[in-house]
């Protein structure tokens, strides 16, 4: 049986997770020799390596699992797609300034850290923490009253307008807290990166936002591609951009992202899941809309299967996607303690949507939106038809047929070319417009009394029986036109990766400082570290052995022969998540064996090489546990068959 660990003994400390993630570079500001630009970040070879992991899980989490269509498609993207799809109208923040310094601002985060800053500082007042040695400032309780509405704001921050947010600012006084200086009122601000596609100035064109229009512009490709059945999805992970006002929070808010999407197409008529049956009772905490608009944040606690059947969470095929995005969270070593999902209020929600989730995790700087989980009906699709005349719609058959009886036009189009010439498209398009009652008209018209057209530039033309005949027609109809729902799951993998990080940090209960990322060996950046316990030529010869199994296994190793302690040489691998470790000395030489150390309880275990490799792939693959592995290698009891030093924690 494997040891316990204490990973509480110490509360967590952000200070000492930054200063571990930059020195072990898992990402620093990019430019930073420049001075650095506010929101942009670049990843070193752990943070790679560990967003990497993550990418190839969600890809066979969701793209392989769930066979769906992946896509790459350009970040570079013409301005009429963004027109059609309202990012170029609607796509905004609201931003403020200072008054004085004319710093910007973004309003919904201005109001959200003075609030909570003030009901830091209220707690504080109404519980003073005894310390002799600081002579802090008195702070002064609030309001009973002022601290509700304060709570029932920030419940419902994402819910208010412009307007309203500065209503809120000058209602609480709120100035830049940086400066005390009042600020202006809000104003929106596009978040889109604009551009121009050649060298031509008037073709213009914007890094996308998300990827998600990439998905709506192929869809008739994609569905013939399918053989022309639904449902299905298309999905893809890419960069994207936003211009953010005042990016803040490291990885949290950037200019530069990496997003995975998934766009499912499913028939509106039918928003049920064939595998929905394999998740219903999966349990997940959600904070419904209503609870939000009253002022509170109560978590309701059920299965997506109750979610569903009580109308909670809109269909199958919305909840099912909610589940599997629970499911992939916590495999990479998301805290389910700390996951929820919110509902979005209905001023909040796109006027299109017909639901939306957020999956929300909690890190030292509060909930943060890390998944958007939305029924989007047929918005983009719809929106981009319009905007390019192009079909993109799907067939399901009627069974049985139907027959249905329309009165419509039948053409002498000589007669209408000799008459209208050039406006003959346009009579053709006025008249088959019509509605059935106005079609009777033309019918009963003669040459004595035609009946008066409109067509759209206002002109008015005589249309009689002898350039369009009325006819009753009876259609057998077997297959029926529809344009497909989209059900949206939408990741943002920065965020993901730095909740991971914050999520898997402790420290050991020995010493505060020696930090460890309690990472799952199936992201973990590095899965094996390999321990010589001397750089003696006698060992090179194993370790190339140990090193090229592990490769052949597909798992990612690394060599630490420096001359610093085994002890440090584990430490240091600790903060880069390595779950564990094989040491090699005099003994493995000697007799085939090595030691196998896991990260977190620092129990090491004993077999020979290939017995260890066979228990760490199934380790590194998630087939067994440590206490499993334990009961499959007898425990290593630091005595050397062979002279030379044990290996230590």
């Amino acid at each position: 049986m494997a040891s316990t660990v204490n990973k509480t003994a110490h509360p967590f400390s952000k200070a000492n997770l930054d200063d571990l993630l930059l020195k072990r570079f898992f990402y620093a500001p990019a430019f930073e020799i420049y001075g650095g630009v506010a929101g942009l970040y670049d990843y070193g070879p752990p943070g790679s390596a560990l967003q990497a992991n993550i990418i190839a899980e969600w890809r066979k989490h969701f793209i392989i699992e769930e066979s769906m269509l992946e896509l790459d498609t350009t970040i570079m993207t013409p301005e009429k797609v963004f027109v059609a799809s309202g990012h170029v109208a609607k796509f905004a923040d609201w931003m403020v300034k200072d008054s004085k310094t004319g710093e910007v601002l973004r309003a919904d985060h201005l109001v959200k850290n003075v609030l909570n800053d003030r009901l830091d500082r209220d707690k504080l007042a109404r519980n003073p923490v005894a310390d002799p040695k600081k002579k802090a400032k008195k702070e002064t309780p609030l309001d009973d009253a002022l601290v509700v509405e304060y709570e029932s704001i920030l419940n419902r921050l994402d819910e208010y307008s412009g307007v309203q947010l500065g209503e809120l600012i000058k209602k609480h006084a709120i100035v830049n807290p940086a400066t005390g200086n009042d600020v202006s009122d809000p104003v929106e601000f596009n978040l889109m990166f604009a551009s121009n596609i050649g060298p031509v100035g008037n073709n213009t064109g914007y890094l996308r936002p998300e990827t998600a229009q990439g998905h709506f512009v192929n869809f008739q490709r994609l569905l013939e591609f399918n053989n022309g059945s639904l449902p299905f999805a298309s999905a893809q992970v890419g960069r994207s951009f936003r211009n953010e006002i005042s990016p803040r929070n490291g990885l949290l808010r950037v200019r530069e992202f990496t997003m995975a999407e998934i766009e499912h197409y499913v028939d509106p008529a039918d928003k049920s899941h064939p595998r929905f049956k394999d998740v219903a009772d999966v349990k997940l905490r959600f904070l419904r809309k209503e609870i939000q608009s009253a002022g509170k944040n109560d978590i309701i606690e059920t299965t997506i299967g109750d979610a569903v059947a009580t109308g909670m969470v809109a269909n199958e095929t919305l909840g099912y996607f909610v589940a599997r995005i629970f499911q992939f969270l916590t495999k990479i070593g998301v805290d389910p303690a700390r996951l929820r999902f919110r509902q979005h209020m209905d001023n909040e929600m796109a006027h299109y949507a017909c639901d939306c989730w957020d999956a929300e995790i909690l890190v030292s700087s509060g909930w943060v939106e890390c998944v958007g989980c939305a029924d989007r009906s047929a918005f983009d699709l719809t929106q981009h038809m319009k905007a390019t005349g192009r079909s993109l719609i799907a067939q399901k058959p009627v069974d049985p047929p139907r027959f249905i009886h329309k009165t419509e036009p039948e053409w002498n189009r000589k007669e209408l070319g000799l008459t209208f010439k050039k406006a003959a498209t346009s009579v053709q398009k006025a008249v088959e417009a019509l509605p059935t009652e106005e079609l009777e008209k033309i019918r009963a018209a003669t040459e004595n009394e035609p009946y008066k057209l409109t067509l759209e530039n206002g002109d008015v033309v005589d249309v009689t029986p002898k350039f369009v005949k009325i006819v009753d027609k009876t259609i057998k109809q077997t297959v029926e036109d529809y344009t497909p729902n989209v059900i949206e799951p939408s990741f943002g993998l920065g965020r993901i990766l730095y909740a991971l990080l914050e999520h898997s940090y402790w420290a050991r209960e020995s010493d505060i400082n020696r930090g460890v990322l309690s990472l799952p060996p199936l992201v973990a950046p590095i899965k094996v570290l390999i321990v010589p316990i001397s750089s003696q030529e006698a060992f090179k010869p194993l370790i190339h052995e140990i090193a090229t199994k592990l490769r052949r296994a597909g798992i990612f190793s690394r060599v630490d022969a420096s001359s610093v302690t085994i002890g440090k040489r584990y430490s240091r691998n600790d903060e880069l998540g390595t779950p564990f470790g094989i040491t090699v000395d005099f003994a493995s030489v000697a007799n085939g064996t090595v030691t196998l150390r896991e990260r977190d309880t620092t129990d090491q275990r004993i077999g020979k090489v290939d017995e260890v490799i066979a228990v760490v792939a199934d380790l590194v693959e998630g087939v067994c546990t440590w206490d499993e592995a334990c009961g499959r290698l007898p425990a290593y009891s630091g005595v050397q068959a062979v002279d030379g030093a044990a290996p230590t924690s």
